[in-house]
């Protein structure tokens, strides 16, 4: 049987572009994770990476203008959204390389022997090394950013571990493109092309969980495949760690305060952060808790004349557009969900922005409300109106784990003048990974002190897919006891030949 064809399809027409590649055989699977796996020696020098790093991000913004039409022709995500996109995944890969320069991510901790201790300890030396070969599952909704040369791919090459990417359907073209960018890359700075795989196809990316020579995975989609492979991943023989961003909520809690406050103010914003790139984020707020009364009635007025105002646009797939479509019809069938602006199909190609609005007190208990508490992939947000506080702590407290968790103060209450602000910080904190106050989710910085996951099923496990800690996720801690200082790493010996941040004996040194 000849191997499937992979297809560039244009989501503005659903018409397919031409065929960029064929599905992977079992065969060709192991061929490429094997290929990865004799490209790790390469990666063991720190400035070889580093530069490595480097290097992709400068062919990347070399190339913008071939990559941005491509990723627009398959996603039509439009040109400014993209290029922005693009411009956050070369400054993602440069900050992997300082990150890496600079080696406090190698965790080295010294302790020299005391035998005067309860029990005495021996000479210890500690410090993290790389997993192996990392599988990478693509997301739809960013074809830089989170897919062939994202966030998973750049920790995991600046740990040390090599990559083997699961390409998106939505962007195959896209993802050969910058591929083929950095395999460039590497083989400027003697690094094996193979350092970099990619593999097309559904069966593909279930042999590569599979494979004995994968280490660790990293995935963003959705719910129901996340957790195919994160079940996958734990039935092997030998389990790995499974780093998956599944879905999310990502709630919001006007108080009454700041609706009467700055009611048209908040109204206006959260139509901005729930039609941004057509609805498309994963931290897209999907559920916003607002007060009844003439507060929360001016927020929901101003959210209806931006929302109204906000044109047609194209999803991904035409299968994102027609789940979007019947997602919204049964949401907007239930008893007492009304659609201020109605959301749904906008034209043959495209969908309309709207939200729905509904008394939070029917989301208080377990039934056919429990729809309106998953999210639903594109332009569309349910605004329950609340009572009074003991309704929203009601409907926080059904709510499963989330990306982020945002609440909007009064002046006074973010000054801290009334509890309500710390209480509901103290609600909201259990949630979610990241919290904000008087802001809105959309919009993921690449910082130091960033943290994108939170608990399942906003991600399966603790650690974060953006910011500098994402490394760790492709590390292990290996310890050396008594060991003679020829035999050491020299990450761990005493005179530091690398220069890095330690731990010895107890102190911080820098």
């Amino acid at each position: 049987m000849a191997a499937a064809p992979v297809w560039s399809v244009d989501p503005r027409t659903g018409k397919q572009r031409e065929q960029v590649a064929v599905e992977a055989t079992a065969g060709e699977v192991d061929r490429v994770v094997r290929a990865a796996r004799d490209a790790a020696p390469a990666l063991a020098d720190r400035a070889v990476r580093a530069a490595f790093l480097r290097t992709a991000a400068d062919l990347l913004q070399e190339t913008k203008d071939h990559l941005v039409e491509a990723a627009d022709a398959e996603t039509a995500l439009g040109p400014v959204r993209l290029t922005g996109e693009l411009a956050r995944t070369c400054y993602q890969l440069r900050a992997f390389a300082d990150i890496v320069d600079e080696g406090a991510f190698l965790g080295v901790v010294i302790d020299h022997p005391d035998p005067s201790a309860t029990p005495p300890i021996p000479d210890l030396r500690r410090y993290k090394i790389p997993l192996g070969v990392v599988a990478v599952y693509s997301a739809s909704n960013f074809p830089f950013a989170f897919s062939v040369p994202g966030g998973d791919t750049a920790s995991a090459l600046a740990a040390g571990c090599p990559v083997v990417v699961k390409a998106h359907p939505d962007h195959p073209g896209t993802s050969e493109l910058v591929a083929s960018v950095l395999r460039r890359a590497a083989v400027a700075h003697g690094i094996p092309e193979g350092v970099l795989g990619l593999l097309h196809g559904f069966e593909a990316g279930v042999e590569l969980v599979k494979h004995p020579l994968v280490s660790g995975a990293g995935f963003t989609g959705s719910i129901r495949g996340g957790r195919a492979l994160f079940d996958a991943a734990a039935a092997r023989p030998v389990p790995i760690p499974f780093h998956g961003e599944l879905g999310s909520l990502n709630p919001v809690v006007v108080t009454e305060a700041a609706a009467a406050e700055r009611g048209e103010e908040i109204g206006a914003g959260l139509a901005g952060s729930m039609t941004l790139g057509v609805g498309q984020f994963c931290v897209k707020p999907g559920l916003v808790l607002a007060p009844q009364g003439a507060g929360g009635d001016r927020l929901l007025k101003s959210l209806t004349e931006a929302v109204s105002d906000t044109e047609a646009g194209v999803l991904l797939d035409h299968r994102m557009r027609d789940n979007f479509v019947a997602g919204v019809r049964e949401r907007a069938g239930l008893p007492d969900v009304e659609a201020p602006v109605t959301p749904g199909a906008g034209g043959e190609h495209t969908v309309s922005a709207g939200f729905l609005t509904v008394p939070a007190e029917r989301l208080a208990d377990e039934g056919a409300y429990d729809l309106l508490l998953e999210e639903c992939f594109g332009p569309v947000t349910v605004v329950a109106r609340y009572a009074d506080a003991a309704e929203i702590t009601a409907v926080l407290s059904r709510l499963p784990g989330n990306l982020t968790a945002t609440v909007q103060l009064s002046s006074d209450e973010a000054a801290g003048e009334s509890g309500r602000g710390a209480e509901l910080l103290a609600e909201l904190t259990p949630l979610a990974g990241r919290v904000l106050v008087d802001g809105w989710p959309t919009g993921v910085a690449v910082a130091p002190a960033q943290h994108h996951g939170g608990p399942y099923p906003a991600t399966t496990s603790t650690s974060t897919s953006v910011g500098g800690t994402a490394v760790e996720r492709w590390l292990r801690p290996v310890a050396y006891q008594n060991t003679p200082e020829a035999l050491l790493p020299p990450e761990l010996r005493d005179d530091n030949p690398l220069g890095l941040p330690r731990r010895y004996d107890g102190r911080l040194q820098h």
